[in-house]
């Protein structure tokens, strides 16, 4: 006569041929199907919300406001590249970490569903914003132009006042002790 295992014969008891925790393959391919979905909607919401929000603000207007002029050569270029790709890097960095641990986007409508606390959110609590303000001073760099040097100045000026006044109260509300103890921790922008 062969022995059942006490827990097989207590999973027959109950109706059931495996344990909980063990889900049938069509069901794990399933979830991880949609667990694929959700994250390509995520990133397609994280690239539509970058062209037409940071894209205006740091691409479009400082083109607008250097129309008619030449860009920069030699060391003023070299200048500006180095001031696109560190913007640009500060940026998309912040945006995966937005995406992959907060799960949501910089739209304050698809706002992260955690706190991020990892990468460049060690630093400062806003370096998207300063990524995109690099960015912004790469145009007036390249194009040697005060107007868009002004127009960073103005955009800096909202960013600072839609961070005071809008997101902090939110993120307050929305995470409690633990946004405070953050803001404790870590410099609103670059330093103390």
């Amino acid at each position: 006569m062969v022995r059942e295992h006490p827990v097989k014969r207590s999973l027959a008891e109950l109706g059931m041929s495996d344990p909980p925790w063990r889900k049938p393959a069509h069901v794990n391919a399933q979830t991880k199907k949609l667990e694929s979905i959700v994250r390509m909607i995520l990133a397609l919401k994280n690239i539509l919300f970058t062209l037409v929000v940071p894209g205006t603000v740091g691409v479009y207007l400082p083109l607008i406001l250097a129309r008619g002029r030449n860009p920069a050569t030699d060391f003023f270029l070299g200048l500006a590249i180095i001031f696109f790709v560190i913007g640009g890097s500060i940026y998309s960095w912040c945006v995966f970490d937005f995406a992959s641990f907060g799960r949501g986007t910089p739209a304050p409508i698809d706002a992260p569903k955690k706190l991020v606390r990892r990468g460049l959110y060690r630093y400062s609590r806003n370096p998207m914003y300063v990524g995109v303000l690099t960015v912004i001073y790469g145009w007036a760099i390249l194009y040697q132009s005060i107007a868009v040097a002004v127009y960073g100045i103005v955009v800096a000026c909202c960013f600072y006042s839609f961070v005071v006044f809008f997101e902090e109260p939110i993120l307050k509300k929305r995470f409690g002790a633990e946004y405070e103890q953050y803001c404790v921790e870590v410099a609103r922008w670059l330093f103390r």
